[in-house]
């Protein structure tokens, strides 16, 4: 018995003096050839405007789009994307745009995204209410922001781009307040307007009181407007009296086109809105445009 527990002993000894096994190797994973050389993603093209306008300079970014990437060898009406950066709605918009000039729902047409600076500047107009003061240092840029389209980007845009007379805008939110205004007060700028839950609450809902008064000062004909509002109940009862003081001017020429969407939010509402308002503003004209009347 002495000898049997000596050898047990033994045993536990010399288990516990050897070394304890290595680790594991973590598993190597695949690495890129060190001659693999990776390439940029280019989508469009970006450029700066030094504007004297906004006394800023302002980035812009531009998607000419294909038709599965073949080059589209005409002249192209333009689409504004407001909040148009590339961190902003440029990429998701683009995208839209390809996707849909691709598969023929909507006329082939360049995109123009404009990055922010001094967002709720340029966005709104002015206003005395005090809530509205105390989102950001300075508003009510909204008359310079025009300004700045009309003598500034729309001729450089042309300049460097074969584009057709015909423009179209899309914003949403104070964006949206932003298309609503120019129409309403530069209606010359664009032949599109596509307002997606416009923030029409702004200066104590200044803009719903003036819209009448403001439309009898302009010709409307062949201009058009889509409004989109989602869930939010104040901006979908804004956007329901909008578009029904604007119904009254559809004999002076205006077309006016409202979306209710309430299963979106005010943060979902913008892609699926743009989806609908580019098909159904933007979309190919139909066949028979430019026939006569038939016998």
């Amino acid at each position: 018995m002495r000898c049997v527990a000596a050898l047990v002993c033994l045993a536990v000894c010399v288990s516990a003096c050897a070394p304890k096994p290595a680790p594991a190797a973590a598993p190597v994973l695949p690495t890129s050839s060190s001659k693999e050389t990776l390439e940029p993603l280019v989508i469009g093209q970006t450029w700066t405007i030094d504007s004297q306008v906004l006394d800023e300079t302002r980035r812009i970014n531009v998607l000419v789009p294909t038709i599965y990437g073949e080059a589209i060898d005409e002249p192209l009406p333009v689409l504004y994307v407001l909040d148009g950066g590339i961190y902003e709605d440029f990429l998701h918009v683009a995208g839209l745009v390809q996707v849909l000039v691709s598969n023929g729902s909507m006329r082939p047409r360049i995109v123009v995204g404009i990055e922010n600076t001094e967002r709720r500047r340029d966005m709104t107009g002015p206003t005395t209410n005090p809530d509205d003061l105390a989102i950001a240092p300075v508003v009510g840029g909204s008359a310079s922001f025009r300004g700045f389209f009309a003598d500034e980007l729309m001729p450089a845009v042309a300049r460097r781009h074969r584009v057709t007379g015909e423009a179209a805008i899309v914003g949403e939110s104070l964006a949206g307040l932003f298309v609503v205004e120019t129409l309403l007060l530069r209606p010359e700028l664009f032949d599109a307007y596509i307002a997606v839950d416009p923030s029409l609450w702004w200066a104590d809902r200044a803009l719903l009181g003036s819209a009448e008064a403001h439309l009898g000062e302009h010709v409307l004909r062949g201009k058009s407007l889509f409004i989109a509002s989602g869930s939010e109940p104040e901006l979908a009862t804004l956007a329901s009296s909008l578009v029904e003081t604007l119904s009254g001017h559809t004999r002076d020429g205006l077309t006016v086109r409202y979306e209710p969407m309430p299963e979106q939010t005010h943060a979902t509402i913008f892609h699926p809105a743009a989806l609908r308002a580019f098909v159904a503003m933007l979309g190919p004209v139909p066949s028979d445009a430019n026939e006569g009347p038939s016998e």
